[in-house]
């Protein structure tokens, strides 16, 4: 531990709680800090006590050899040995429980002692230094003491509670949340022992939708313990504009108090008192507006852990509530809206900076920004009765969840005012009449146009450095934003998206057929990320012609590896192969919209799982013979529905109508994927210039790695190129809220209250127990189900059903090899959905919690067309 200059040592073994501050922490761990902010909140009752600093327990453990050795060999188990885990945290305990305080540390604890009354009581609680952390609580993951009397049993508990920074379930939090077991550290807080008619939690914000305006509060009787610990079933009171909404009284048959002659036990609660409230509504609001000026203290919602003793509030603990979203910072007064924008790009992980000034960059719509998240603020789109009809009907053909939400919102009376002046509605479907007839030309001199562009860039790029590169970039921006949304471009993937709903639509009226525009787009022409997933068959073909290359590409994780084929039998043919398909393809990566995503090109191994997997389970033309298969599944439903559709009255004219669409949709279909492949081509090209004005400022000293510019925007990366300065205390501290950020859950719908707005699927057709989802891609398979989190960890077998939170482009490689697609975010048309399609995979996207609710290895019944998922085995 750090020493600061002129402080003793012994003066940091035991500190009062009234002077801790959040700076301490390191010293006094998230506990104590908390308590000693608390004494700062005006009316916060806090019981007296001290804290028995991390000082005591390194200078225990430090001089410890055992302690050492043990840590060690822990840090070196894998975290799925759960075995050797538990023995050797087992082993820690045991011998910190036996360790000896020093006797200057324990003199000064007896002396804390001796200043409170005779025979006094006291919670001994555990204070660690991962604890209470905004990213994560550790609620619950070490151990307290209560009612423990005297010096020597305070000095044991004292122990115990450093011992429980090894428990089974501390260790396994901290290796869930990647934090050091050397990082973290154990202080102790020692407070006077309460006897509290009353004791609960309050939430002051809704803990399950985030909604910041209610609050919620749990009481029990007696000690707070039993209910902490799940034992008792408390009062519950929910309160929303100084007002108790909602209030759920129930029996208390038993509660826990403390005993005379230490420890606690459970009582049988008095006749009379299981049915009464535990609170009045008066007491209710009087802890509520505590908790309102506890949050303002810190700044954000808080968990807080409360007494009531003598009729006054008294304050145990406060921490910060970790799994609510942060609401955007709006500019407007009054009820606000938001759609995520990373369930529409299939992006919900959390993006850096630069990642995020850069997005904002590439779209015209100004978004709202939120735990490292983009939303798009719909709130006057939907308070326009002209703008709301086409907002509604896009989401809820393409994200019903999301449709639904909105819906949801809009039936709360006065939450939206509506609109004085119309916004112009947003064209979500085009009358055809608008739109081209098919013609492969349009989309060839689409193509051209934008690779004309792309290498006009490259140009203008190369050879130049420092401020002039970001001029560059600015000057590209707009031509960049003109290839995204060009009207040539747009009319071309509405006549396709059209042309499919125009199908299922009629073909649905007049023959009962359900989405035959799924069977129609097999194999499309001018798909690039189907054509991306296809041709890493075709490199499969090459590899696997040299056994000892697929050898070594099983056993490398060197990012180098392409310089180290040419050493072996048949890897400069191999190593042509994959480079070819990263010159095509490299610049695509698992989350390509942040653009400080790693790309294939800049770390190829990530390519190397799938390719492996098509090495080992895929056919010689493999690749070929699927397109193929593709056409004439589509050749054959064509001619199915044109033979169905004439056989109606008036059915000369219908089938005219339905060839017409049929050429369209599978004439413009597969170009809806290209402006985004233009789009992160253009992407790695900025990145370059980036990254190499980045590495200029690592050699100067600037930046201590060149990744750091991640944490800046791009006008502050400009600055610092200029300047050759940069914030250090801005770049770490995001840095750190990028951690804290990855953990959060990002809602579809999310309103200024904070609240989570959560849709649900309003049909009646899903069997009991199934899942529901969106149906994307017709069919219905059955085989094993694979719950894969990362690319880089997916082992796949020919018929399994892939089961994920979402897909981007940078998937596809692995649809080649499975039956079936079940994702948790997605729409009928995201990339997903349009690829899994034109495959011919049956697919379900829009099924909350599908990687918790199905095991991986699990047998489960994907309907992609009714849009249900069935856990079989």
């Amino acid at each position: 531990m750090n020493k600061v200059a002129g402080v003793r040592d012994t003066d940091r073994y035991v500190l009062d709680l009234t002077g801790l501050r959040h700076a301490d922490l390191p010293l006094v761990g998230g506990k104590a800090a908390g308590l000693g902010e608390l004494t700062q909140v005006d009316g916060a009752h806090v019981p007296a006590g001290f804290c028995v600093t991390t000082a005591v327990f390194q200078q225990v453990t430090a001089r410890a050899g055992w302690f050492a050795d043990l840590l060690g060999r822990l840090e070196a188990l894998a975290p799925e040995d759960g075995e050797s885990i538990r023995a050797v945290a087992g082993q820690l305990r045991r011998q910190i429980e036996r360790a000896q305080i020093a006797a200057a540390a324990a003199a000064q604890v007896v002396a804390r002692l001796r200043a409170f009354p005779a025979g006094t009581a006291f919670a001994v609680r555990s204070s660690a230094t991962a604890e209470d952390l905004p990213w994560a609580s550790f609620a619950g993951q070490q151990d307290s003491f209560l009612n423990v009397i005297g010096t020597e049993a305070v000095l044991h508990r004292i122990r115990s509670c450093w011992a429980s920074l090894f428990t089974e379930r501390a260790v396994a939090y901290r290796v869930r949340h990647g934090i050091d077991h050397r990082a973290a550290q154990m202080a102790v807080v020692v407070q006077q022992m309460l006897a509290p008619e009353a004791s609960g939690v309050l939430f002051t914000a809704d803990p399950m939708t985030g909604n910041r305006t209610v609050t919620q509060v749990e009481a029990t009787l007696g000690l707070g313990e039993a209910l902490v610990s799940g034992q008792v079933d408390p009062d519950s009171y929910r309160v929303s504009d100084a007002q108790v909404v909602d209030r759920r009284v129930t029996r208390k048959t038993t509660a826990s108090y403390a005993v005379g002659s230490g420890g606690t036990r459970p009582q049988t609660v008095p006749v009379h008192q299981q049915d009464a409230p535990v609170l009045t509504e008066a007491q209710v609001l009087a802890l509520v507006g505590l908790g309102r000026r506890v949050e303002a203290h810190f700044g954000r919602p808080q968990d807080i852990e409360w007494c009531l003793v003598a009729g006054a509030f008294h304050l145990v603990q406060s921490r910060p509530i970790t799994t609510l979203f942060p609401v955007p910072a709006a500019q407007e007064v009054g009820n606000r809206v938001y759609l995520s924008v990373g369930h529409q790009q299939m992006m919900t992980e959390a993006i850096r900076p630069l990642g995020i000034s850069f997005w904002q960059l590439t779209t015209p719509r100004p978004m709202a920004v939120a735990g490292g998240r983009l939303f798009v603020d719909v709130t006057e789109r939907l308070g326009s009765p002209a703008a709301r009809e086409g907002l509604l009907a896009d989401m809820g053909r393409s994200d019903p969840l999301m449709g639904d939400a909105l819906e949801t919102v809009l039936a709360r009376e006065g939450y939206l005012p509506e609109g004085n002046d119309p916004v112009p509605p947003a064209p979500h479907r085009a009358e055809a009449a608008e739109l081209p007839d098919a013609d492969p030309a349009l989309v060839s001199a689409l193509v051209h146009s934008s690779q004309a562009s792309l290498a006009g860039l490259a140009e203008q790029l190369a050879g130049v450095s420092g401020p002039t590169v970001f001029a560059a970039i600015r000057a590209d921006l707009p031509e960049l934003r003109q290839q995204l949304f060009n009207a040539d471009s747009m009319r071309v993937i509405m006549a396709g998206m059209t042309a499919a709903w125009w199908l299922n639509e009629q073909l649905a009226d007049w023959l009962g057929e359900v989405n035959p525009a799924d069977t129609l787009t097999r194999s499309v022409p001018d798909n690039i990320t189907s054509q991306m997933g296809l041709a890493l068959l075709d490199v499969a073909d090459v590899v696997r012609q040299h056994p000892q290359v697929v050898a070594f590409l099983h056993e490398t994780d060197d990012p180098g590896f392409l310089h180290r084929l040419d050493q072996l039998p048949g890897g400069d043919q191999a190593r042509a192969a994959i480079e070819g398909y990263l010159d095509q393809y490299g610049m695509r990566c698992v989350g390509e919209i942040d653009i400080t995503r790693p790309r294939w090109v800049e770390q190829p191994t990530a390519l190397l799982p799938a390719l492996l997997g098509h090495v080992d389970t895929a056919a010689p033309g493999e690749g070929r013979r699927r397109f193929a298969e593709g056409v004439r599944a589509a050749q054959a439903k064509e001619q199915e529905l044109l033979t169905a559709v004439r056989a109606l009255p008036g059915g000369a004219a219908k089938a005219a109508e339905t060839k017409r669409m049929i050429d369209r949709l599978r004439a413009f279909t597969g170009y809806r994927e290209y402006p985004k492949y233009a789009m992160v081509s253009r992407y790695l090209l900025y990145k370059r210039a980036l990254l190499a004005e980045a590495r200029s400022l690592a050699d100067e000293g600037v930046l201590a790695e060149p990744e750091e510019v991640f944490f800046l925007t791009f006008d502050e990366l400009a600055e610092a190129v200029r300047t050759r300065q940069v914030d250090r205390e801005a770049i770490d501290r995001r840095a750190r809220e990028h951690e804290e950020h990855r953990a959060l859950v990002p809602p579809r719908v999310l309103t200024s209250d904070g609240e989570a707005v959560v849709g649900r699927y309003r049909r009646e057709s899903v069997p009991d127990g199934a899942l529901a989802g969106l149906p994307v891609s017709a069919g219905v398979v059955q085989g094993r189900a694979r719950v894969v989190h990362d690319v880089a960890d997916a082992e796949l077998a020919p018929g399994d059903i892939l089961v994920t939170t979402s897909t981007d482009p940078s998937w596809s490689p692995l649809f080649v090899t499975i039956a079936g697609l079940v994702t948790e975010v997605g729409g009928m048309m995201t990339h997903g959905a349009v690829v899994a399609r034109e495959y011919g995979l049956v697919a379900v996207v829009g099924v909350p919690g599908a990687t918790q609710q199905i095991r991986d290895g699990d047998q489960v019944r994907v309907d992609g067309t009714r849009g249900w998922v069935q856990v079989l085995s």
